[in-house]
């Protein structure tokens, strides 16, 4: 089978929402190509790194790339990919350069090339990420593992975002709590809480794609009989208190839903947001002061912002 190799050349600042735009055309999976890599300084605890080649990377920006299947749709799919990453400029997101190629791949070449960016990671004192074809033997006895195919939704789970969402869960979970996660993607954060002691989960995300990935992981994980996967927009139509609610998604849809976050949340139960870019910050520090929430928390990581809020 052929495939189309798409790449982007585009900013930091816009990874994530491309990356979203990509997934629900159809990608199995992105590469992200980022030149900070080569000369990014990691604490010792963040596992093994694979050896990097800078022919491998631009000089400037962050390119990603992405896979589609060559068939009668293939031009339709890429042109509607163009003008959804061009309406993006709509939410103030820098775009960069904004190139956009094509180019063929054998299958056997996709199948396999991608895997060599992909290596156990531990991004925070208790979580390490496992791709699934790899071996690995924790390092301490309360060392939890997530076990990931990136192949199946949103890459490894190391995007500072994410790794963000999972320190603050590690902080804030507590045996017993009831979780949600807003636009699980694939399933990565209703894991950690699981594993973290969480009595019940509940895993949304409106893109059915995501909806199935999700479900994927969360059976590689042995959780699903702790997390419940489900389409939905949001928290519309959720009812049941929980202890904490997590959301890693884009700035302008978390001030969508503050005001469902806090009618859910129990007295005392925090509200973690991430996937917000520093412009974004104030306006989402805003518009949760404004439905309630005391700010408790505003960490920074590769110039992602992540804000934990707790309601009194």
């Amino acid at each position: 089978m052929k495939w189309s190799e798409i790449s982007i050349h585009t900013t930091h600042e816009a990874v994530e929402a491309i990356s979203n735009i990509l997934h629900e055309a159809g990608a199995g999976g992105v590469v992200i190509e980022d030149p900070y890599d080569l000369v990014k300084e990691r604490d010792d605890w963040y596992g093994e790194i694979v050896e990097l080649n800078p022919d491998d990377y631009p000089e400037e920006g962050v390119i990603i790339k992405a896979y589609l299947p060559v068939n009668s749709f293939l031009g339709e799919t890429v042109e509607q990919i163009k003008q959804a990453i061009n309406n993006l400029w709509m939410y103030d997101i820098d775009l960069g350069k904004n190139k956009i190629t094509l180019s063929e791949v054998n299958e056997e070449e996709w199948a396999t090339a991608w895997k060599k960016h992909y290596h156990p990671v531990k991004v925070s004192e208790k979580f390490t990420i496992v791709p699934t074809w790899e071996t690995y033997e924790p390092a301490s006895s309360d060392e939890l593992i997530i076990e990931m195919d990136p192949g199946m939704a949103f890459g490894t789970g190391t995007h500072p975002t994410t790794v963000m969402c999972l320190q603050a869960l590690e902080k804030y979970v507590r045996p017993g709590d009831h979780v949600i996660d807003v636009g699980t993607g694939s399933g990565i954060l209703s894991i950690a809480a699981a594993m973290l002691g969480a009595r019940s989960v509940r895993a949304l995300d409106l893109d059915p794609v995501a909806v199935d990935s999700a479900r994927l992981n969360v059976k590689l994980n042995k959780v699903q009989h702790i997390v419940t996967v489900s389409q939905n927009n949001l928290l519309d139509h959720i009812e049941e208190p929980a202890d904490v609610i997590v959301a890693n998604i884009l700035a302008e849809i978390i001030l969508r839903f503050t005001g469902d976050a806090y009618r859910l949340l129990k007295p005392g139960g925090r509200f973690i947001t991430s996937g917000i870019i520093q412009a974004k910050k104030q306006d989402v520090k805003d518009g949760l002061l404004a439905a309630g929430f005391a700010i408790e928390e505003i960490n920074v990581l590769e110039d992602w912002v992540a804000v934990v809020a707790m309601k009194p």
